[in-house]
């Protein structure tokens, strides 16, 4: 019973991480109808930005982390500023290509830095010594991680319901052209929700980079690994985001205590998961909470 508690507990704090990371995608297609591709790239930009903020310049490591979160913040709104709002009402696929190449772009800048051929790891600030519960331990980075996530994520939500810019951004998601004749900015809309996604993806590198270490790879490829759970989850649900990530991270860390550990069998963590997701979407074709549109003609 408490391996089976412990494999929950890793599970949700995986799980956790997965949602932050996906929560950059729906805040985008939420309000656009876009997926960002190069979201991974911005996820590891956000963990090397704090890394330098606290290493090379010495500022605290709170501090650096916010900081990180204010920076991404403006870089993925000048993104949308610059190379993304010409294309409003351009053909999706011109968008998501558009995306595509700046994924390439990070890419090749941050491998013209140490941070993309080296490992790097964030100096300890927090006790070594796991918190423990009847056998069940959790770091207290993975704890710190958590926390920090389900503010977020219920910050974000709370915008979305509640804020005049959020049920703007509800409204531009559901149709455009009215959204404009009732005199909201679609393209101050499109802007906001770029930023937003980069903080959420500041914040989700910061806490991936304090548990597994700074490795440009890993990081980035959080941008396609979290790919399964927004599309489980539903595309333009943070909920669903939610939901999808904790179900995930459960489904991989059984898989490797039980299938991988018992029975000597090696990848299924990483295979199980998107056999799960295929056999939902049969039943749900557009995720747990996502929105099936019906067009009348």
């Amino acid at each position: 019973m408490t391996y089976f508690l412990q494999l929950v507990v890793s599970g949700v704090v995986v799980g956790s991480i997965y949602a932050l990371s996906a929560l950059g995608f729906v805040l985008i297609y939420k309000s656009s109808r876009v997926l960002n591709i190069a979201h991974g790239q911005i996820i590891a930009s956000g963990a090397f930005i704090t890394y330098a903020l606290k290493v090379f310049l010495g500022v605290p490591i709170v501090l650096s982390f916010l900081l990180s979160l204010v920076i991404t913040f403006f870089l993925a709104m000048s993104v949308e500023r610059i190379f993304l709002r010409r294309l409003i009402g351009e053909p999706i696929i011109s968008v998501i290509m558009v995306t595509i190449g700046l994924m390439s772009i990070i890419d090749g800048l941050i491998y013209l830095t140490p941070f993309g051929t080296e490992n790097f790891s964030f100096p300890r600030f927090l006790p070594q010594t796991p918190l423990s519960l009847g056998g069940v331990s959790i770091s207290w980075t993975q704890l710190v991680g958590v926390l920090i996530t389900a503010a977020l994520i219920g910050g974000f939500s709370y915008f979305f319901k509640k804020s005049t810019l959020g049920i703007s951004m509800r409204a531009v998601s559901d149709d455009q052209l009215a959204s404009m004749s009732i005199g909201i900015s679609v393209p101050k809309v499109f802007g906001l929700a770029w930023a937003a996604a980069g903080l959420s993806a500041a914040a989700a590198g910061g806490i991936i980079g304090n548990i597994t270490g700074l490795n440009f790879d890993t990081l980035h490829a959080f941008g396609i690994t979290v790919f399964p759970v927004v599309i489980l989850g539903g595309l333009d649900s943070i909920l669903g985001a939610v939901v999808a990530g904790i179900i995930m991270g459960l489904i991989q860390q059984f898989a490797s205590g039980y299938l991988d550990g018992n029975f000597g069998l090696n990848g299924t963590a990483d295979v199980l998961p998107y056999v799960i997701l295929l056999i939902i979407l049969l039943f749900k074709p557009h995720g747990l909470f996502g929105i099936h549109e019906i067009e009348r003609v």
